[in-house]
């Protein structure tokens, strides 16, 4: 049962697949105002512009973490 949440700031959707996240932090690490582990919610969308999130997005090396773009 895979474990999918979705965060959105109202331009862009980060979509959680918890099932794919090796836990190599490097989201939390180039972020960290952003994602916050031991937090919940653990990802603070409002804290970083949209190309910042789209960049740390793309880094995220497991694939756990995507994202798309709201619709004109």
């Amino acid at each position: 049962m895979s474990k999918i949440k979705e965060y959105t700031n109202g331009e862009v959707t980060i979509v959680w697949d918890a099932s794919k996240c090796i836990h190599s932090a490097i989201c939390a690490k180039g972020l960290p105002e952003v994602f916050q582990p031991r937090e919940r919610p653990w990802i603070k969308i409002d804290a970083a512009k949209t190309e910042a999130l789209i960049k740390q997005v793309k880094a995220c090396p497991s694939g756990a973490l995507s994202f798309y773009m709201k619709s004109p």
